[in-house]
């Protein structure tokens, strides 16, 4: 049983590697992308409607909802950030009924890059709606003595995010993997639509925080009144 997805190679040369985590997160991005392009080549703005494109309008609905429930109101603005993170993470979980399939979130290498473009979308967002000057000093509020903890508290969330993901993602694979050796004939189904649903609230958590995080930023702080 493997640990991770970076231990299965399917080509090496030298030091260049085709590992599952590469392979499995091409397949992943090329299925987003050749759906994504099916799906909206002939969008209908009228009540005709393929049933294709009222799966991708209650997505996309429901995560424009959960995006201004968090705080952002300009939602569209962060809409494709926000929703390719959750539809990676979703369809990487997704594609473990497939056999043979290991998710590259699985992979703490994947899960740190996913951590890695919250970590500069969250100051870029910031920037945008408050300027450089007012994203920064979110950094010295309540006080300056915060600033060293805020810059702490930054770089710590970014590792939290890439953790939690990768360790539940590894654990699940890990206890699915157990339970079939144990008994193969009895827990496939049920496990495998176990995993299924961890890897599905997990892409909602990771979803939910990252929204969190860049709603926080680019709140703009409104000066308190000023002494008479």
């Amino acid at each position: 049983m493997h640990l991770s997805p970076d231990e299965i190679v399917f080509w090496q040369y030298g030091w260049v590697k085709l590992n599952a985590t590469i392979l499995f997160t091409w397949i992943v991005m090329l299925v987003l992308v050749v759906v994504s392009r099916l799906i909206t080549a002939r969008l209908s703005t009228g009540l005709a409607r393929s049933r294709w494109q009222n799966l991708l309008e209650v997505v996309v609905l429901a995560i424009q909802q959960q995006i201004e429930d968090v705080g952002l109101a300009q939602s569209r603005r962060y809409l494709g950030f926000l929703g390719t993170l959750f539809l990676f993470i979703a369809v990487s979980a997704i594609f473990t009924v497939v056999p043979g399939y290991t998710p590259p979130t699985g992979s703490l290498s994947t899960t740190a890059a996913l951590a890695l473009i919250v970590f500069v979308a969250v100051p870029f967002f910031g920037i945008a709606e408050q300027g450089v000057g007012g994203y920064l000093r979110s950094y010295t509020r309540p006080t300056v003595l915060m600033l060293p903890f805020n810059v702490i508290g930054e770089i710590s969330r970014t590792l939290a995010l890439a953790v939690r993901l990768f360790g539940n993602m590894m654990s699940g694979a890990m206890i699915v993997g157990i339970l079939l050796s144990i008994s193969p004939f009895l827990f496939p189904v049920v496990m495998r639509a176990l995993g299924l649903l961890t890897g599905m609230v997990q892409a909602y958590i990771f979803f939910i925080l990252a929204t969190v995080y860049i709603a926080a930023a680019t709140r703009v702080q409104k000066p308190g009144p000023s002494a008479p």
